[in-house]
Formats: C-alpha cells, structure tokens, sequence
C-alpha cells in the first residue's frame, strides 16, 4: 500500500499548533499532528491576548467559543520608588479598530479545548496524542518524521510536504537541524504564581493590575479572568530558585498582599525570562514556529500572541503554494518572507517588551528614582494613557509592496458592516484571503491585472456599509483611496490615487508570478 503523504506535519500541539493545524485545514490542506501530551497543560502560562489573535480565532470560527474564558484587560499601573505614579497602560478606546475588545486576558487551558474541539471537526486533519517524534529526515520532496508511541511502541514514518516545528522552547525539530537560537541579552529568574482568590483576598487586592518599578524586588500583579490573579516575583541575587516555588516560601513572597486563608496556589514556578530568537526560521522545508522560534519576557503579555503571529503569516503563504496559486521561484520567495518578515518583527517586538522590562526592573535606587523623574517630566507631571497596542510595530520588510508608505505592513482594521438588516464583521462577509478595500466613492478597478481570488469591498456601497467608520477612518488618515490587505490582515500596499490602486494590484499579480485577471467582487 502507498504510504499517504500529507501536505503539512505539524510537532506540537500547542497554541501554535492547534491554530496552525486549524488555519491549514480550513484551507483545505491535509495535515497531521502530533504531541507526546495527552491533553492540554492543566496550568496557565500565558494569561494575554489581544484583538489581532481574537481575529484569528474569528477566522477559525471559535471566537464566540472562547469568549466565556476571557475577560477585557484592566489598565496596568506603574509605581515607582516612592510609590508614585509614573506610567498607566490602557486599551484603545472604541470603535474597536479590529473589531474586538483591544486587550484581553483568558483561561488558556480553556481557550485551548476550544482550538482542539475546532481542529477535531476538520476531517482532512489527523491529530495524534501520546506520542512522540523521535528524528525527522528531510528530503527534495518532503520531510519524513520518526513517530514513536509514549509506551515504547516501534517508530513508524509520517511523511509531509512541508513540517512546522511548535514543539516548544527545548525544540526536538530545531534542535536535530541545528538550528541555533541568538540571545538578545535578557537572562533572569522570576517566580510566576497563580492564585484563584476568594472575596476576602479579592477585596484586598487593587482593582487594576500593577507594576511595582521597586529596585528592591521589582514585581507585577496581573487581574486574570474571574477570581484569578498572577503574581510575577523578581528574584534577587542567592535566592534558590526552587526554594522560592515551594509553597511556604511563595506565601511568604505573597505577604505583602494576600495570606494562605485569601486563595489557593494554583500553581508556583520559577523560570529564567530570556530574549532568544532563532537564526534561521526554514531549513528547506521545515520552518520553526512560536517558542520553538523565539522566547520573550513576559512584561507585554505577547508569547503565545506571538506564536500565533507566526502560523497565521506561515498558513497563508503555505497554503497558496500546494492549492498551485503560486509557484517556482515566487512560491519559494513567498515561503522565505516568512522568516524574514516574523524574524525582524519578533526582534523588533523583543527589543521593546526590553525596553518596558528595562523600566520596571531597575535595581539601582539611584538611577531608578532617575527613571521615575524622567517618565514625569516628560508627560509634565500628568500621567497619560498609553494604549499598548501602540507598541507592537508594523512589518518592516517581505511581502509588501514596492512602494514604501507609512501604513505599508501595518495591521488593517476590521469595520462592522451593515450586510442587510444584519450587521457583521468585515472579515465574515468578505473572508480571509486577499482583500482590496476601497474608499467610499471609489470604483472597482477593472482589467487592472487583479488576482482570480481577490476580493474587493468597496466602503459605502450595499453590503459593504460601514457601522463604525474604522476602515474609511484609516483611509482618510492614511490619505488613501484603496488598501490591499493579505490573508493575515496586514497591508500589503496602499494608494493614494485611482491609477495607483492598479500599478499595486498589477506589482501584486506580478510579484507572485500569476496571470492577471479581473477582480471578483
């Protein structure tokens, strides 16, 4: 019997994987996953997400799902030495630019029953639990990976066209194709605790969560959903690490907040922070996803965002060259953007999750009574919101058009629409592949050399009236007329005139090497 050949395997199944193998299915695509875990982590690791995930999780159909088990972010409050003041962190204020609220904290366990229970629906979808890879082999054609059972049982061999690594920080598949990680110059131990309060110890903490820029032990109480609160402890130097997660030693951290009789330890754990990224995110045909990719400090709440940042750019691009939509050297152009644009972003994200970290984490008293007089007098002594979405930066480089703008690889907002009596997101009723979105009075170009699957949603026509004005906002501000969005919702190219919206179209039609054809509305 002929050895079935998936299009994609997939190591992990994680937030990455899940999303991943989700996003391929959707597509199509035939695909395997493995993880030698049985079920979900019971225990929260990540507590954060935002609207640009949310819709992923729309385009998955499961963003109605997981709602139950997520809870808007309070702002985040930053003291300094003194207990002063110094920064407050907040969400965007509506309309909503992605359609969701901006800022979210969730239950992950949860969340990620969800993602599982999506991708069992997919039939073309294979999921294995319980066992492991235990080697892979690249070949011209594919990937074979080694898969043996937890009890011992004889590997076999799965084969795929293309194999992506979510399989974690201590990744099998990156460590096997010697595919090192480069260290961005951030190394400490920190105690994370969870703790599911009762009302007493809820009506002792603050209603926000907080920051604590203390050079003593810097520190960070973040609201979670429900009763539940996590507590990121610095260590200092000579502290043993695995002391301070036994139970007696993390309430005698705690004690400055909460006592045994306020809740229960749901978990305690001392980790190392780091800030790594990978050299190298595809070796032939096997690309490097989520922690497997890059670790970061947790002080922004975008690891698993992250993680689901780079399957959601990988899956389109994926997709589009085994559907044949692209080929030869542009499918090989387009797979290699992927490290280049997710690289550079990571770096980039990194450098200012360090810069925040830099901030809270001062231990000179000096310098940090410095720090806080600085951040005062630069906002006059009236602390200001500062949404922190304003932080995440835009795609710098890959698959972008040629002509450079200011709104180029940005992230392109999600309007609702009135489609009939009913209103919806843009996203449901124009889909997720490429999209051109045009200003209100201007015409669907024709014969402009449009791709046979771009979708055009032209603003203020019927079917396309906007409820929240967010999409022709952001034109006006960006003083365009038209934006091509790609798959993953980021802005391939703007224009600013008529004309210009078929030059990008056509640079667009020629840059993945397809003939031009007429737009379908």
């Amino acid at each position: 019997m002929q050895q079935r050949v998936f299009d994609v395997a997939i190591v992990g199944c994680g937030p990455s994987g899940v999303v991943a193998a989700g996003l391929l299915g959707q597509a199509g695509l035939s695909v395997y996953v493995c993880d030698r875990l049985t079920d979900v982590h019971q225990i929260p690791r990540a507590i954060a997400l935002d609207h640009e995930i949310m819709r992923v999780f729309q385009q998955l159909g499961v963003a109605d799902a997981v709602a139950p088990f997520c809870e808007p972010f309070t702002p985040s409050e930053y003291f300094g030495v003194d207990g002063q003041l110094i920064r407050r962190m907040t969400m965007v204020a509506p309309p909503f630019p992605q359609g969701h609220t901006p800022s979210m904290v969730f239950t992950q366990p949860e969340v990620e029953k969800v993602l599982r229970a999506r991708v069992a629906q997919l039939p073309n979808v294979v999921v294995e639990l319980g066992v492991e890879m235990t080697g892979l082999t690249p070949h011209d054609q594919g990937v074979d990976l080694a898969i043996g059972g937890a009890q011992g049982e004889p590997a076999r061999t799965v084969r795929a066209q293309y194999t992506i690594a979510c399989d974690g920080g201590s990744s099998a598949v990156r460590t096997a194709l010697a595919m090192p990680l480069e260290d961005l110059d951030f190394d400490e131990p920190w105690l994370v605790v969870d703790v599911l309060m009762n009302e007493r110890g809820l009506a002792k903490l603050p209603q926000v969560s907080v920051q604590y820029c203390e050079p003593e032990r810097p520190c960070t109480l973040v609201i979670g959903p429900k009763n539940h609160r996590r507590w990121e402890i610095s260590l200092n130097p000579g502290e043993d690490p695995k002391h301070a997660a036994t139970p007696e030693e993390t309430w005698r951290l705690l004690s400055r907040w909460i006592t045994p009789e306020d809740g229960t330890l749901w978990r305690q754990s001392s980790y190392r922070f780091h800030a790594l990224v990978a050299q190298q995110w595809r070796r032939g045909r096997v690309f490097l996803a989520g922690d497997a990719a890059h670790m970061q400090p947790p002080f922004l709440g975008q690891g698993m965002c992250q993680g689901i940042r780079d399957v959601s750019n990988l899956a389109w691009k994926l997709a589009a060259v085994l559907r044949g939509e692209v080929s030869g050297a542009s499918a090989e152009a387009l797979l290699d953007s992927y490290g280049d644009e997710r690289k550079a972003h990571v770096r980039e994200l990194t450098s200012r999750i360090k810069h925040v970290g830099a901030v809270i984490c001062e231990r000179d008293p000096v310098k940090a009574r410095e720090r806080d007089a600085a951040m005062l007098a630069q906002c006059g002594g009236v602390v200001k919101d500062t949404p922190r979405q304003d932080i995440l930066p835009a795609l710098t480089t890959g698959w972008l058009a040629p002509q450079e703008h200011a709104a180029r690889g940005s992230l392109f907002p999600q309007p609702w629409l009135l489609s009939g009596p009913q209103r919806q997101r843009m996203d449901a009723i124009a889909g997720n592949g490429w999209r051109l979105v045009l200003a209100p009075g201007q015409a669907v170009p024709g014969g402009a050399g449009a791709l046979p699957w771009l979708r055009c949603v032209a603003l203020g026509t019927v079917g396309a009236l906007e409820t929240d004005g967010v999409a022709e906002a952001w034109l006006q501000r960006h003083q365009s007329v038209a934006a091509l969005v790609r798959p993953d919702n980021y802005v391939y190219g703007v224009a600013g005139t008529t004309d210009e919206v078929a030059a990008m179209v056509s640079a667009l039609a020629t840059q993945l090497g397809v003939a031009a054809e007429a737009c379908a509305a």
